[in-house]
């Protein structure tokens, strides 16, 4: 009962995680990188380089080395990544002096080896898939920037391939003294990229289907930085189906061979469930103590109820996993929905300022129609009083330099009298000259 605690709290232990390493698509986890059986080579994985092929050393690859430059370089995995969800691990490293530059690619693409080769996002053509670029982009320092294609964009041919990153963040990577750290999560329609430990950029619109390859590509100027690679692992939350049904095959076989009373194997092996209830379906029945006579037969039947309670508990670990998932989004839609409450508050406060200011535009503007109205009124009583007084005066003056009746008759019969004694003064002495004959 004791080994049986054991056992269980180190299964309830390994659900913290819940990842499987996937070996055929991982290196740099061993202590050394290439074997002695094939030295300078990485298992798995395919290295190549221009001019200069990279050196492969114990614990790391120089894909670029220091003080040669125009260098190219690339690993490309022989595997593909037959997952849906999915964590890789990039430890990397860039020396140099302080005007070098170049640029470090990771990438999952179809047939990448064949396509991009040792090429750079900037140089690459067609490709289908995903790769991250780091470099000294717009002089920033350090940039990681994302991109993704579907096969239809050529880069190399491409006017401005900086418009087509889907996510980008700075970053110092050089001259660190010690390797960076580049994770990229892949899973429930989430896509994640960190570096070293801080969140890059993330996104929930990217979904990568199966049958891509991991490859890394470098490539320097003619004032190279180094670039060192370290590991490249790739782990999972689930198994390979296709080793899921030879594990089955062979517990089976296995099983059949002991003579065992009851067929635990395919309800106890990693990965033999499509879905995660079937778990709790095929529960081992209970058996009489009497049945297990020898100590295969106890450490079978342990084993398999071990088995059992750990698939039974993955189980529960996704389902809670995958509420928790579903409580972060509505947790997300929740705090999404407060700060539109919020801002409709804001926008309301806003309001009834604006109201309170119109009413009080409102009050001034009838005030001053009112004053406005007074003056007018006051103004036009003026002007008509003056207007009054102006006419009176005039006809006053008017009235003062006409001359009366009695005047006027008095000056025209006045001119008429003297008229008249003038014509008579006038015939007269024209009848007293002297008389003229013809």
């Amino acid at each position: 009962m004791r080994t049986t605690s054991m056992l269980l709290a180190a299964l309830a232990a390994g659900l913290g995680q819940a990842q499987y390493l996937i070996n055929e698509l991982s290196f740099g986890i061993d202590a050394k990188l290439s074997h002695d059986e094939s030295p300078g080579t990485i298992p798995h994985y395919h290295v190549n380089g221009q001019p200069n092929r990279p050196d492969v050393l114990s614990n790391k690859v120089i894909l670029t080395p220091m003080g040669i430059g125009h260098q190219r370089a690339s690993i490309w995995g022989e595997r593909t990544l037959q997952r849906n969800d999915w964590v890789a691990d990039i430890d990397f490293r860039a020396n140099g002096p302080e005007r070098a530059s170049g640029n470090l690619n990771i990438w999952l693409a179809k047939d990448g080896r064949a396509t991009v080769q040792e090429n750079s996002v900037y140089t690459v053509g067609r490709f289908e898939g995903l790769v991250l670029v780091i470099d000294q982009y717009g002089g920033s320092g350090g940039m990681l920037r994302g991109f993704l294609n579907d096969g239809t964009k050529d880069y190399a041919h491409q006017t401005n391939i900086d418009a087509l990153a889907f996510g980008h963040c700075q970053i110092g990577y050089r001259n660190l003294g010690r390797p960076s750290q580049i994770k990229i999560h892949h899973a429930a329609g989430n896509f994640k990229v960190e570096i070293d430990g801080h969140k890059c950029f993330e996104s929930s619109k990217i979904a990568i289907p199966q049958g891509y390859t991991f490859g890394i590509t470098a490539a320097t100027p003619e004032n190279p930085d180094s670039f060192e690679i370290f590991k490249l692992v790739v782990m999972s939350e689930t198994v390979d189906p296709r080793h899921a049904q030879q594990q089955q095959q062979q517990q089976q076989g296995s099983n059949d061979n002991n003579n065992s009373p009851h067929n635990y194997e395919q309800a106890a092996a990693p990965g033999g469930f499509d879905n995660p209830d079937d778990a709790f379906k095929k529960v081992i029945p209970d058996e009489s103590a009497d049945v297990f006579q020898t100590s295969n037969r106890q450490f079978a039947d342990l084993h398999n109820r071990l088995q059992s309670t750990y698939h039974q508990l993955a189980a529960v670990y996704r389902s809670v996993t995958a509420h928790h998932a579903v409580d972060e989004q509505r947790h997300k839609e929740v705090q999404d929905m407060v700060q539109n409450i919020r801002a409709d508050l804001k926008r309301l406060d806003k309001l009834d300022s604006l109201q309170r200011t119109v009413e009080s535009l409102q009050r001034e503007v009838a005030g001053l129609h009112d004053a406005l109205d007074r003056r007018i009124s006051s103004h036009e009583s003026s002007f008509r009083g003056a207007l009054t007084d102006h006419h009176r005066q005039l006809s006053e003056r008017m009235v003062d330099s006409i001359p009366g009746h009695g005047k006027l008759i008095f000056i025209l019969v006045g001119t008429q009298v003297v008229l008249a004694g003038i014509y008579v003064v006038y015939k007269r002495r024209k009848m007293a000259g002297p008389k003229k004959y013809l």
